[in-house]
């Protein structure tokens, strides 16, 4: 694509960047047949494909305007389209700079304003996310069923493992997932521990700056990154093995931290280092488990099925490893349909876009459900959390089906 950016931008890095991802699409028109807003609204300017021209006009010149605003913020920043792109346009990084620089022109209504930085300060903040969270269990019957769904009671989080190991590994003290669901990272620590594997979790590290990133915050993405990557490295020098996602999520940001801080000279060695050490869960366990149960197996709801997140398959591109696992520790995997496709969870999308976002979980859960599942288990806490306040079957990360198929703690949850 001909691509001449405006002054303002075309010098700088992150012109440069978005001139070559421009440069690399064909307008071939693949993306829109995975574009789960365009699938729904049939409008051009809500696909990849329209979203690059508006992102371009704008970076070539014209006036940034609140219509363009609108149809990116109506993006799920999925990234299907990338899977599926012939050319290899990084859609997600030019998603970024457009919308950057959109928000630096067009002014937000001021209840949108209100409402990113509510969202902003208490998703940030695992203090503050946990102690809301809290609250609203206590007083759960008295909200309204869409928000009392999303705060129902997690699963017990069971005994945290007593022995110490040579071998360790890091995990993230994550801003939502310990108040949301404890019960993975427990899960996670006695699966390890199994293996003869220890877990660190350093209480300075936090948000990995993806929720930042959503709502409008490079400044705070970047400084959540270096506050991870200054509170991770000392562990690191120490002998950790890696960092360790449990959250498929934070696993796509941490990855990105080389290139998010490669132009700050104090910390770009560092970052590009512990992007190198940060593996989902999966790429951790896989070897280990695709060989079958390392002892006996207990009792667990076999027929399962997996809705793999898009920061799984589409941020991280992997794909079919958590079903051999858990193929090879006996479980019988249901068909899903449209299984590339979004939940419409996509971090605070939920709360931000609920319309489509209710639209795409409907239609993810009867794609679900279509093998009578007695378990969906997935990979992303967002995800999970999305799709277990609107279906009884239960909704589970999937290292929690793993861990009570090795030690008999949570066949109680499956479905009747």
């Amino acid at each position: 694509m001909e691509t001449h950016l405006a002054g303002w931008i075309s010098d700088t890095p992150a012109g440069k960047e978005a001139e070559a991802i421009l440069r690399t699409c064909v307008h071939c028109g693949f993306c829109t047949a995975t574009c789960p807003t365009y699938q729904l609204l049939g409008d051009e300017l809500d696909g990849p494909r329209g979203r690059i021209y508006q992102i371009k006009r704008v970076l070539e010149g014209a006036p940034a305007t609140r219509s363009a605003q609108r149809h990116l913020d109506r993006c799920l920043t999925c990234t299907g389209c990338e899977t599926v792109c012939p050319s290899g346009v990084r859609y997600g990084r030019l998603l970024e700079i457009g919308r950057r620089a959109i928000d630096e022109r067009v002014r937000r209504p001021w209840p949108e304003r209100l409402q990113r930085a509510g969202l902003h300060a208490v998703l940030t903040r695992r203090w503050l996310f946990a102690a809301l969270v809290a609250i609203a269990r206590a007083v759960a019957p008295l909200l309204p069923k869409g928000l009392s769904a999303r705060v129902q009671r997690p699963p017990a989080a069971g005994s945290a493992p007593a022995r110490a190991h040579a071998r360790r590994v890091l995990l993230l003290a994550s801003c939502t997932q310990g108040a949301l669901l404890p019960s993975i990272d427990r899960a996670t620590a006695r699966v390890l521990d199994a293996l003869g594997v220890g877990v660190v979790v350093e209480p300075r590290s936090g948000c990995c700056g993806a929720l930042h990133e959503h709502l409008g915050d490079p400044v705070g993405a970047e400084a959540a990154a270096r506050r991870n990557v200054d509170a991770w490295w000392p562990a690191l020098e120490r002998g950790c093995e890696a960092i360790v996602m449990t959250a498929s999520g934070c696993g796509v940001r941490v990855k990105e931290y080389g290139h998010l801080l490669r132009g700050d000279p104090a910390y770009a060695e560092r970052a590009a280092a512990v992007a190198a050490k940060t593996l989902d869960l999966v790429e951790w366990l896989a070897p280990a488990l695709e060989r079958g149960p390392p002892f006996d197996a207990a009792p667990m709801p076999l027929r399962v099925a997996f809705h793999s997140p898009c920061t799984l398959q589409h941020g991280q591109k992997i794909q079919g490893r958590v079903e051999a696992v858990l193929s090879a520790l006996g479980a019988e995997l249901t068909p899903v349909s449209d299984s590339h496709l979004c939940c419409g969870s996509a971090g605070p999308y939920s709360l931000l876009q609920p319309a489509l976002s209710g639209k795409l979980r409907t239609a993810k859960l009867a794609g679900l459900a279509a093998g009578a599942p007695d378990m969906i288990l997935s990979a992303n806490v967002g995800c999970i959390a999305h799709l277990a306040g609107a279906t009884a079957v239960p909704v589970r990360h999937w290292i929690e089906w793993v861990d009570g198929r090795l030690h008999g703690l949570a066949a109680r949850e499956a479905r009747p």
